[in-house]
C-alpha cells in the first residue's frame, strides 16, 4: 500500500497587530491562494481522504478554502511547531491512503526534510509538498519518504 502524505504550510495571514497569533485570519492574497491549491489537488488527483489541521483561525481558513470534503481532526499540538510531533501525528493517524497536514513554518518544511531526506530551501505560505511512502503511516519514519513534488503559490 502506497501512503501519500500532503504538508501544507497555511496561506497568507494578516499581520496581526493586538490580536493573538492564532487568532490571524488570511489576507486576501492567502484566500486566493489556498483555493488556487485546492484545484491544484483536484486537478492532480490528491484530494486527502483525511486532514490533520491546527487549530489556529489561518489554518482552519486555508483548510476551508481548499474546498476539499475530507474528514479532519484539528490538531492543537501542530500549532506548537515541532517537527518530531509533527511525525509522530502522521504515524498515528488513522487515515486512507492520503493525508494532509496544514500546519506552520518551521516546523511543516522540517518535517518535509526529516520524513523525505530533502526538501525546498524555502517554504513560503501555502507551499505544499507531496511525500508517497511505501508503507503505512506506522512506518512514516525520518528518510523512508519520496518527495514527489513541492508546489508553491
Amino acid at each position: 500500500m502506497t501512503s501519500t502524505l500532503l504538508v501544507l504550510r497555511h496561506a497568507k495571514a494578516v499581520d496581526g497587530g493586538d490580536m493573538p497569533d492564532a487568532a490571524r485570519p488570511l489576507a486576501p492574497r492567502g484566500r486566493a491562494d489556498a483555493a488556487a491549491a485546492g484545484d491544484w489537488l483536484r486537478a492532480n488527483g490528491l484530494v486527502p481522504g483525511a486532514a490533520l489541521c491546527s487549530t489556529a483561525v489561518r489554518t482552519r481558513e486555508t483548510l476551508d478554502a481548499l474546498a476539499i470534503d475530507t474528514a479532519v481532526d484539528y490538531e492543537p499540538l501542530i500549532y506548537d511547531n515541532d517537527a518530531s510531533v509533527l511525525a509522530r501525528l502522521v504515524r498515528e493517524a488513522d487515515a486512507p491512503e492520503t493525508l494532509l497536514l496544514v500546519g506552520h513554518n518551521p516546523s511543516v518544511q522540517q518535517l518535509v526534510f526529516d520524513l523525505a531526506g530533502e526538501g525546498p530551501s524555502t517554504y513560503p505560505t501555502c507551499t505544499l509538498a507531496v511525500i508517497t511512502f511505501g508503507t503505512g503511516w506506522p512506518d512514516a519514519w525520518p528518510g523512508t519518504g519520496t518527495l514527489k513534488t513541492v508546489r508553491t503559490a
